[in-house]
């Protein structure tokens, strides 16, 4: 075999692998679904933290078990993603009906610098009554970051101010406080609420 043709040989052996590499990390992160279309748990996303809702009380990683949770990371200062989608998560509540009250939606500040209870506080009044909004620490922030796998970068602005570059997607998690599945960001109401059913 020339040296050509073993290039070419070796290329493809690394694209393979590169590939199937890829698709095991991918079908191990993408949450499974039985055949009846309910969303299974996903080890390796979640983990114990400690902060305080919008009233200043004591939230854990146990708070999340008894129902169903919706969760997302942002931040109050957030132009444009994180209103979008309390407002879409609000209109998820208002489509549920009755049934809201079985599903939890948390808001996580990746801002703690910024987000204290009290601008939490004011800021959750935008939308609906039922939702939790939570802050901390930044050792704290940066734990739960850390155990759901989420980016969060601050991004330095114009005469000292900043925005935080972070994770859109609305985390699913089960009544178990397991991680599930995921709702992307703006995505079609309808398969929202496909996902939101089903968990």
């Amino acid at each position: 075999m020339n040296l050509k043709a073993l290039r070419v040989v070796l290329w493809v052996l690394i694209l393979a692998i590169v590939g199937g590499v890829g698709s095991y990390v991918w079908l191990r992160q993408e949450p499974a679904r039985r055949a009846d279309g309910e969303m299974k748990p996903v080890a390796g996303i979640g983990g114990p933290f400690s902060l305080l809702d919008q009233k200043r009380r004591p939230f854990t990683e146990k708070s999340l078990e008894g129902k169903p949770t919706a969760l997302f990371f942002g931040y109050t200062f957030c132009p444009d993603v994180c209103p979008t989608t309390l407002l879409e998560a609000t209109a998820w509540m208002k489509e549920l009906g009755p049934d809201a009250d079985k599903l939890r939606v948390v808001f996580v500040s990746v801002d703690p610098e910024r987000d204290t209870p009290e601008k939490l506080n004011e800021y959750m009044a935008s939308f609906d009554d039922r939702f939790v909004g939570l802050s901390g620490s930044r050792e704290e922030t940066d734990r739960i970051v850390k155990a759901y796998r989420v980016f969060a970068r601050k991004v330095d602005g114009a005469g000292g101010d900043y925005t935080m570059d972070h994770t859109a997607a609305v985390y699913l998690l089960d009544a178990q406080a397991r991680f599930v599945g995921v709702i992307n960001f703006q995505e079609p109401t309808d398969k929202a609420m496909i996902k939101i059913r089903r968990v």
